[in-house]
């Protein structure tokens, strides 16, 4: 019997005031898991490098600010058309980790919060490259743009970025196995076997029944492997239930500034990606109009304002994607309803403080799953656009970004006018793939010529196996 085919619904005022505000609860959850998991990640590193975490700034509270507030920017900025949710940026992890582990110059004897600020003022230049590649793709339209960016360069940054993350992984997770490998474990069952809203949050699953976990098991007396205890929770008996979130204005350095910016080269294509693939849901070409240079300088301007309150850079969610093909509203008002239960939720410390006892072991096993997929991300990348790797100019611009982006651990430093400056690895992955793909003959991608190749730039865990073979057997009739 064939199955009747839900109609969508564009505007979700006829459903009423409540299933409008239970439809922005479900895209608020879906967003949530990976969000916060930005700033425990980032507090790890500083934690690991400095020998203690972040007091303020990158907190979860400024992290949900960051994220409700970027969205409702993100929404003006496109003229309420576009139902995307902007959370925390998984790509600009490594530039967090590099910024803690600087320790020369200025940064040798800098406090802990003073180097996000540092960190943060680099994600305020990354979101202004936004508004230049907006401008350019106004200018001369986004085919002659994308020419310079094609695959066989973004996907191998995007593959760097993920195994460069790998050891933290790996470090996190050894402080308790158990732990780690509960999280993993749930991740996977509910990624691949999930039904209907649980199988589009398994990361944020994964957190809370691993979290259960590790509660049953302090109770029981076990403690990590260096004998630690599992839970701190002096934290959360301090905390207010209401409260500002901790605001931290961001700096300037130039070092910061060249750890950071260059990820957003990255999060660009991811952001292309994303709008490739919320037009093919909803079935309207967001590309066109209201455009993608519209798109762009919302995403870029969420990601300023992030950066000079102290928060992590933004970028379009494609968790909230598979809320929308699941529940078929595609009103961008129950995101702007999400937002602002995300704005309301940063107002309360008591959360923000439940939310950092998270064990470190809990992080590692979910770090497993997440930089691996942001790596297998880079890797569907490039299958999926097809690129010809027999082609001796695409193995040299892949092999030498996989060189740099790997090899050059401590970056470059060279001085400028006195200046010391320090150029990381992706940043000079990043330079050296534009500049082979820019000189070398041969360039064959043409952007929007395979759709589905193009939509595959975002980085998050979804099981969309069934999607797929839905999409194929509607096809087939």
């Amino acid at each position: 019997m064939e199955q009747t085919k839900q109609e969508p619904i564009r505007d979700a005022r006829k459903l009423g005031t409540v299933k409008m505000l239970i439809l922005g609860i479900q895209h608020m959850f879906a967003m949530f898991g990976a969000t916060i998991l930005v700033p425990i990640l980032v507090s790890g590193y500083f934690k690991e490098a400095c020998g203690e975490a972040l007091t303020r700034g990158l907190s979860v509270s400024v992290t949900l600010f960051c994220a409700g507030f970027g969205t409702l920017i993100f929404h003006v900025c496109t003229k309420f058309k576009v139902p995307a949710f902007l959370g925390s940026s998984f790509a600009f992890l490594g530039g967090f980790s590099t910024v803690a582990n600087l320790d020369s110059g200025k940064f040798a004897a800098m406090s802990v919060n003073d180097k996000a600020a540092y960190a943060c003022g680099g994600i305020f230049v990354a979101g202004l490259l936004y508004f230049v590649l907006a401008l350019v793709i106004k200018l001369v339209g986004v085919h002659r743009v994308m020419k310079f960016l094609p695959p066989v360069v973004t996907g191998p940054i995007i593959i760097c970025i993920g195994l460069s993350l790998a050891g933290s992984a790996v470090a996190n997770a050894s402080q308790n196995w158990i732990l780690a490998l509960v999280a993993l474990a749930v991740i996977i069952i509910f990624n691949i076997w999930g039904k209907g809203l649980f199988k589009i949050i398994p990361i944020l699953m994964g957190v809370v029944i691993s979290y259960i976990v590790a509660l049953i098991l302090h109770k029981m007396g076990m403690t990590n492997a260096d004998g630690t205890a599992i839970f701190q929770f002096s934290s959360v008996a301090k905390a207010s239930i209401v409260g500002l979130p901790n605001f931290q204005l961001m700096k300037f350095d130039l070092t910061a500034i060249l750890v950071m910016a260059p990820i957003a080269i990255a999060t660009m294509m991811e952001h292309i990606g994303d709008m490739s693939a919320i037009s093919a849901t909803v079935d309207e070409n967001y590309i066109e109009e209201p455009g993608l240079h519209r798109t762009l300088m919302g995403d870029g301007f969420a990601t300023a304002f992030a950066g000079i309150i102290g928060g992590p850079a933004n970028t379009t969610y494609g968790e909230n994607t598979g809320v929308l093909e699941l529940s078929k509203v595609y009103d961008p008002r129950v995101i702007r309803i999400a937002a602002l239960f995300a704005i309301v939720l940063s107002f309360i410390p008591k959360v923000s403080a439940i939310i950092s006892t998270m064990p470190t072991a809990i992080i590692g096993g979910v770090s497993f799953m997440l930089y691996g997929m942001i790596s297998a991300i880079g890797v569907r990348n490039v299958v999926e656009n097809k690129v010809d790797l027999t082609k001796s100019r695409n193995l040299i611009i892949a092999g030498v970004i996989f060189v740099c982006g790997l090899g050059f651990g401590n970056g470059i430093t060279f001085q400028v006018a006195g200046t010391s400056i320090t150029l990381t690895a992706l940043a000079i992955a990043a330079i050296a793939g534009i500049f082979l793909n820019a000189i070398l003959p041969g360039n064959d991608y043409e952007f929007g010529k395979n759709p589905k190749g193009d939509g595959s730039r975002g980085v998050y865990v979804m099981n969309t196996d069934k999607e797929d073979k839905k999409d194929k057997r509607q096809k087939n009739k």
